[in-house]
């Protein structure tokens, strides 16, 4: 007959096939293996599919709240001790900074910067210096500016070469640099260093050179209207002498001698000076005359005289401004090769400090090669490092900075009041002149 515990069997083969579940077959009966999901119900053609809210979507998604937020911490500038330059990655912790240097990526690209460090090191150095001149150019042109406003502005960019990356430690080393290679007018002051940009575009001298060619245009129809103007009022006050009255002091030398005004009109010239010879008397002629000839006066030698005063006094304003361009004409670089320097740095120790040395090579305008004089070492120092020798009176110098510079003269005598130095130049077209009150900075003693 048929069993209960087919029964079972059967039923729960139904509700298998319904659930989808499969039986397993245990010996003390069937067992349904139930699983631990919800059971599967298959899906109705009718029923749409909702979407998904924003807090159940995934961690790398680009609108997830903990994607916004890293956005959001990473806008501005972060701390430069987590920034990676060869790999160009900003990292906000500390522990980032230390995962991405343990990560495959960086570590190719140190392997590619151990080949030739230079060659990277040179790249950012170029990349550096054109965006600084070129923010330099573009924000501030040629004024005078604080270097380190010119900096800050530049960092405010994410995406800027780092300056620890460069051949340049701090910011006053690249601002003397720039100053060494002409690139800008640097100077020190109590507040710190200065610069002005030197424009060099093409189309700028250009016409910065038309609008001198204009000023001069202007300049020169200036003097030649002042010049037609000069000669016009010489002209009109030369005709004007010599028709202009002359008059005279009425006198008489005998008191009863009668004087008679003649108020008629003259004929002529010799009848006016017939009747005034006539009434005036003898007195009154040589009084005419001898008024005549004082008063009386050449215009063609006055103007001439007038014309040789004022091209003496141009030639002295000419010769003045050509002693003032020469006294005004300087540098801050002195160093050139042949003269004796004394090493003032404490740098190189004792060894070399207050050492004299003749300067050998010129590298730059501030930078030399030097050779010592007592030991024949050789040394690369800077122009801050060194300082001018005065020799005895009588011993050869050459002079270093101002209109004079690269003549050689005799010192012929020190004022240590005032720190300076007479010196007479003994070669050259200049051959004799007499130079007072250079200062001693600006002549050493020749090697």
């Amino acid at each position: 007959g048929f069993s209960p515990r087919w029964g079972v069997f059967f039923f729960l083969s139904l509700c298998a096939c319904v659930s989808g579940c499969p039986i397993s077959a245990c010996p003390s009966g069937p067992h349904i293996l139930l699983p631990l999901c919800t059971p599967r119900v298959p899906s109705l053609p009718c029923v749409t599919e909702t979407p998904r809210p924003v807090s159940a979507m995934g961690k790398g998604d680009f609108l997830s709240p903990k994607a916004i937020a890293n956005r959001i911490k990473s806008k501005g500038l972060q701390k430069l001790r987590w920034y990676c330059q060869m790999c160009q990655k900003q990292c906000r912790d500390e522990n980032g900074f230390k995962c991405h240097c343990m990560s495959e990526s960086h570590q190719r690209q140190l392997l590619l910067a151990s080949e030739d460090p230079q060659q990277f090191m040179d790249f950012f150095s170029e990349e550096f210096k054109n965006e600084f001149l070129e923010l330099l150019r573009r924000r501030f042109g040629t004024k005078r500016v604080h270097n380190n406003i010119v900096y800050n502005e530049y960092i405010n960019d994410r995406e800027h070469i780092h300056m620890n990356a460069t051949q340049w430690e701090t910011l006053t080393d690249f601002t003397k640099w720039l100053g060494r290679e002409g690139l800008c007018k640097v100077d020190e002051t109590p507040k710190g260093w200065y610069m002005q940009y030197i424009d060099r575009d093409p189309e700028t001298i250009r016409r910065q050179q038309e609008l001198e060619k204009k000023k001069k245009q202007d300049l020169d129809d200036e003097e030649k209207a002042a010049k037609f103007i000069e000669e016009q009022v010489r002209r009109g006050m030369g005709t004007s002498e010599k028709d202009a009255p002359v008059f005279t002091e009425l006198s008489r030398e005998n008191e009863e001698e009668k004087v008679v005004f003649n108020l008629g009109k003259a004929v002529s010239t010799s009848g006016a000076t017939s009747s005034k010879a006539s009434f005036l008397g003898p007195s009154a002629l040589k009084t005419v005359g001898g008024a005549g000839s004082v008063k009386r006066k050449d215009p063609s030698r006055d103007s001439a005289q007038a014309k040789e005063k004022k091209k003496k006094s141009a030639l002295d304003e000419i010769m003045e401004m050509e002693e003032q361009k020469k006294k005004s004409t300087r540098t801050d670089y002195w160093l050139q090769p042949g003269i004796i320097v004394k090493v003032v740095t404490k740098k190189l120790g004792d060894k070399y400090h207050k050492k004299k040395a003749i300067v050998m090579e010129m590298i730059d305008k501030y930078t030399v090669i030097v050779k010592m004089m007592d030991s024949d070492k050789k040394l690369k120092l800077e122009q801050s490092h060194l300082e001018t020798v005065i020799p005895a009176p009588g011993k050869t110098v050459r002079i270093l900075n101002g209109g004079y510079r690269g003549n050689e003269g005799i010192l012929d005598s020190i004022n240590e009041k005032s720190f300076s130095a007479t010196v007479i130049i003994d070669s050259g077209p200049l051959k004799g002149r007499k130079l007072e009150g250079i200062p001693y900075e600006d002549i050493s003693k020749l090697a």
